[in-house]
């Protein structure tokens, strides 16, 4: 579960700062995958403090 989260985040992430890169990072396209990783990040960390 928690490496298919990091998994998940990195691609997140990378997809962001693509789509900022072309644009800006105030762009509602990165704001939406900005709040898709801070999704990611908040489900990882209620994983990784159940262990």
């Amino acid at each position: 579960m928690a490496y298919d989260l990091l998994n998940r985040i990195e691609e997140c992430r990378t997809r962001m700062i693509i789509l900022a890169l072309q644009s800006s990072f105030a762009n509602a396209k990165v704001v939406e995958v900005s709040n898709e990783l801070d999704r990611l990040l908040n489900q990882f960390q209620h994983v990784i403090s159940k262990e």
